[in-house]
């Protein structure tokens, strides 16, 4: 008998058994997530409408008042990578049970808040319980959905992610407008019962690890906080100071530097660190990383760019500028029931590439604004914006979590939601200091183009003093317009910068593994 003839006595090698579907109990918990991420990053933006009425109310300048903003993204970002530690902690249930009723007490105190130091003590509150919302609904999806059912989760996840910043300003301003800026925050609380049910039901209880406290990697901790905390200010208010002209951006640069080393540190001397920065060392992941600050950039920085130029030169509203910036949110709904069919088909590098290939191409479109564009002129771009997000976003945030072993799952969401705000953070960074450097070179180059003693200039302030009856009003809107055409110029070099970034990551979807196909990809 030859080797290759199988013995009929032998026994049947058993097929591999396919993971069952998820019961009820796991799907509610997958929404309590979501319902929580969207509610984190909802309140990110949904005080930028109304943050010149609030700074009116509770007397704050418009320096101080950045802070209503900053405070919570400091906070959020530092809190993000700890989410999967404080979850072995204290259990993943009690710790988002915690989290939420804490989120939605400091919204209260938000919307009571009288003066600046309340509101920035409550949206820091907002920040730190919020910012644990987002990564553990990555968690959630890892742990309680079977592989074969996870696209499905991360689709829902997605999807509310990315709407979340987009929701925001149109919200805040249509409560603003219509009813209060108040209310931005009051509204947190029917949201937050509705969570907090939701979790009692979804989620199991978890016996809770306070030993871990004891053995717990404090000096990774202490240099996470320091390092990303620091890090996020000097990106914020950087151009604001004048970079490193300012001693208090300097000691924050030094502060954040020693951070980083100690987090560094943690990873070799510490039992189990925070957060395992190894992570980033894997092929897949690490190009997941990257991609993802792309991404944060591309996201947060058109959302920040649209509304200002709308406001600058289209003079339109908080309420109005929202509705454009909501419009890349549309393909996300139309495309939500077919993402699940879309991750399981399509191969992650084609599906990423063409994404970001998209992203690019709906920024090099915003490169040929002129003086006289209105909303109506981001409607193609934000569109194809929506297209390539839903496409990049949602794979990335599956090869986030199916890169990694199961119990690292935490870990990957925390690193893959920090890297992604941290891009915000730094998009915005980089528009300030584009925007104040490329807006002083325009200015001068249209000035270079019009000599005083010029016909054609001569004439043309004859005709402005005509129209508006004396030289200094002819001046005055000369230096407007002048100051007008820079401005829209330093725009169409910023989507110029963001095409250029796209584009520049777009190799690295090479990078990339197919995602795991099939039952036996829960053996992961």
């Amino acid at each position: 008998m030859s080797a290759a003839t199988a013995d009929p006595s032998a026994p049947a090698t058993p097929a591999p058994q396919a993971e069952p579907n998820a019961d009820a109990t796991a799907w509610l918990a997958v929404a309590a997530g979501s319902l929580g991420a969207m509610m984190a990053t909802l309140d990110i933006s949904i005080v930028n409408s109304a943050l010149p009425t609030i700074q009116g109310e509770i007397g704050a300048s418009g320096t101080e008042g950045t802070w209503i903003a900053t405070s919570y993204l400091v906070a959020e970002i530092v809190i993000i990578p700890m989410a999967a530690w404080l979850s072995r902690v204290f259990g993943l249930r009690t710790f988002l049970l915690v989290a939420a009723t804490l989120f939605t007490i400091f919204s209260m105190v938000c919307g009571v808040a009288g003066d600046l130091t309340t509101m920035i003590i409550g949206r820091a509150g907002q920040g730190i319980t919020g910012g644990a919302l987002i990564p553990t609904a990555m968690t959630i999806i890892a742990t309680r959905l079977p592989r074969h059912q996870q696209p499905i989760g991360n689709a829902l996840f997605g999807v509310v992610v990315i709407l979340g910043p987009l929701l925001g300003p149109l919200i805040g301003g249509w409560l603003t407008e219509n009813v209060s800026w108040h209310y931005a925050f009051f509204l947190n609380l029917p949201v937050g019962v509705v969570l907090v049910t939701l979790l009692l039901v979804g989620l199991p209880h978890q016996k809770a690890h306070i030993e871990e406290l004891a053995n717990a990697d404090w000096l990774g901790i202490i240099g996470l906080a320091l390092g990303l905390g620091c890090l996020t200010v000097v990106l914020e208010e950087g151009q604001r100071e004048q970079w490193f002209e300012s001693r208090e951006i300097i000691e924050l640069s030094i502060l954040s530097a020693i951070g980083f080393a100690c987090l560094f540190a943690g990873q070799f001397v510490a039992r189990r660190p925070v957060i395992k920065l190894k992570l980033l060392l894997d092929r897949q992941f690490g190009a997941v990383a990257i991609m993802g600050v792309v991404l944060g950039m591309m996201l947060y920085g058109t959302a920040y760019v649209i509304p200002q130029f709308l406001a600058a030169i289209a003079n339109y509203n908080a309420l109005q500028a929202g509705q454009i910036v909501l419009l890349s949110g549309i393909p996300s709904l139309f495309l939500m029931p077919f993402t699940p069919i879309l991750i399981r088909k399509l191969d992650i590098r084609i599906a990423v590439g063409v994404g970001l290939t998209i992203m690019a191409y709906s920024c090099w479109i915003d490169t040929t604004l002129t003086a006289d564009a209105v909303g109506g002129d981001f409607v193609e771009s934000q569109l194809l914006r929506g297209v390539g997000t839903i496409f990049g976003f949602l794979f990335l945030n599956q090869a986030a979590i199916a890169s990694v072993p199961r119990e690292d799952a935490g870990d990957a969401a925390g690193l893959f939601n920090a890297v992604r705000n941290l891009g915000g953070s730094l998009a915005l960074a980089g528009i300030a200091t584009v925007q104040d450097q490329r807006m002083w070179l325009h200015s001068r180059r249209i000035e270079e183009s019009m000599p005083a003693n010029s016909e054609a200039t001569q004439g043309y302030l004859a005709g402005l003093t005509q129209s508006f009856g004396s030289p200094d009003a002819a001046l005055r809107t000369l230096a407007g317009t002048i100051q007008r055409e820079a401005l829209v110029m330093t725009y169409n070099d910023i989507f110029v910068l963001l095409t250029v970034l796209i584009a520049c990551s777009v190799p690295l979807v090479l990078f990339l593994r197919p995602l795991p196909k099939g039952p036996m990809a829960a053996m992961h």
